[in-house]
């Protein structure tokens, strides 16, 4: 006779059965449709608060979260919102503008995903977006294509919204006016009495979609005009500030637009270190009104920015998520405002 030997004990390290709907139904008392419509926040069925609880805490107790790819086979889409990372330096104004995005795509039950696209660009990125079947893409400040916006559609977006300067057809396009930035803060320096005005144009990578519309909006603000304006290429780096503060007599300016208050308070403490006064021999103006501006002395004078509202956007989102087949929506966004302080 054969003995069948005892089986050896579990090993607690071994991979266990993944919770199942069923298994939260069983657990709660409940029907699976009833813990289908609670986890995913159907509002058409009516369910009790108390059937609610039980079912989540059902829920968390075995673990059990809702299968995203099956949730999209019964929807025929996914609730995926893709962001595709910044491909420049994002500042505190910027980040904040994503926060309540998020938040607010959320409140509307879309899950957002950032995606960092390194070494990807255009259409290439989009094919790479595209993989992961998004309900919709939002591209801030990308080179996305018509291509792209295509390849995009037919992998299932149903909504590709852009964020910067131009829009791109087959999306869904936020305007931002940046030469209107490099006016205003230009023509401020202008009516304060300064005529050679330098435009810091950062050298970091990426910001060139922000940096050159607001260089030719400069120069727009003094065009016909005795002043001039000089480019000023700059690396955020304190030692690249010290090599342009030390050229600053010799170059003859009188005030400088410094692309936004991150770079003009980098400028400006370098100017200070020189011997320069701030306004006297340099008036300074930065952009995007951040606190920091107001705490340095003299006070940052700057150009107030207004991006769109995070819920806006996420209800353009929806919108078009729910009639893919809708025109593309434009809209201008990006209000600019002087706002004048002690360093100009």
């Amino acid at each position: 006779m054969v003995q069948i030997p005892n089986p050896p004990p579990s090993d607690p390290s071994a991979p266990r059965s993944v919770p199942t709907s069923a298994d939260v139904a069983r657990l709660a008392g409940v029907s699976r449709a009833t813990v289908s419509y609670v986890l995913n926040n159907t509002g058409t069925v009516r369910i009790s608060e108390p059937t609610r609880r039980r079912v989540r805490e059902a829920a968390r107790q075995l673990g059990y979260v809702p299968h995203a790819a099956a949730r999209s086979l019964r929807a025929g889409h996914s609730r995926m919102v893709l962001m595709p990372a910044p491909s420049f330096p994002a500042g505190p104004l910027y980040s904040r503008f994503l926060s309540e995005l998020q938040w607010a795509l959320g409140r509307l039950d879309y899950t957002v995903v950032q995606y960092g696209t390194v070494g990807l660009r255009g259409d290439e990125a989009a094919r790479a977006w595209a993989e992961l079947r998004p309900v919709a893409v939002l591209a801030p400040g990308s080179d996305l294509g018509p291509q792209g916006v295509e390849v995009l559609k037919r992998s299932g977006a149903r909504a590709v919204v852009t964020l910067g300067p131009e829009a791109v057809d087959g999306a869904h396009a936020l305007l931002t006016d940046q030469a209107g930035v490099g006016r205003g803060a230009t023509r401020h320096l202008y009516d304060r009495g300064r005529r050679r005005i330098g435009v810091v144009v950062p050298a970091e990578g990426g910001l060139d979609v922000f940096s050159a519309p607001r260089l030719a909006g400069a120069r727009e603000a003094v065009s016909g005009t005795d002043a001039t304006v000089t480019e000023l290429p700059l690396a955020y780096d304190e030692g690249d500030a010290a090599r342009l503060a030390a050229r600053w007599r010799p170059l003859g300016l009188d005030a400088v637009f410094a692309y936004n208050d991150e770079y003009a308070m980098l400028l400006m403490r370098a100017l200070q270190d020189e011997g320069l006064d701030i306004p006297g021999h340099a008036a300074v103006i930065g952009a995007d009104d951040l606190m920091l501006g107001r705490l340095l002395r003299p006070r940052l004078s700057t150009v107030h920015l207004e991006l769109p509202a995070g819920r806006d956007l996420a209800a353009l989102v929806d919108r078009a998520v729910h009639d893919p087949g809708a025109a593309p929506e434009r809209h201008k966004v990006l209000g600019a405002t002087v706002v004048h302080r002690e360093s100009s």
